[in-house]
């Protein structure tokens, strides 16, 4: 039975696994689209979304929830600054998962997930 087992392992440990989530977003934040394969872009999306909404709020409270996963003041400042605001009337989907084929090397399938405008 599947119980308890939401989610994509991407054949990491919980403690690496978190570590990749909280790199991939802080360099959607950073670029605004990222070229990864679709597991981890799937597993990226609640994650990123969360915290936009969380940023859309703005309090402090947020920003310290907020900075549990992102590290880098800069990027959490983008965050609240500049991202939050742009989608202040959005009640949700801020990203966008498009497929990219697969890639030459092992043939994975690639994704870009991207900011919506």
């Amino acid at each position: 039975m599947r119980h308890r087992k939401k989610g994509r392992g991407l054949s990491r440990s919980p403690s690496h696994r978190r570590a990749l989530l909280r790199n991939l977003a802080a360099s959607l934040f950073v670029h605004e689209r990222i070229h990864t394969t679709t597991a981890k872009a799937r597993e990226l999306r609640p994650y990123a979304e969360r915290l936009i909404t969380l940023a859309k709020r703005g309090d402090l409270h947020a920003r310290r929830l907020a900075a549990r996963r992102i590290a880098d003041r800069d990027i959490l400042g983008k965050l609240f600054d500049e991202i939050g605001p742009r989608y202040q009337e959005r009640p949700g989907g801020y990203t966008r998962i498009l497929k990219m084929g697969h890639r030459k090397g092992d043939g994975a399938d690639m994704a870009l997930i991207e900011l919506v405008d």
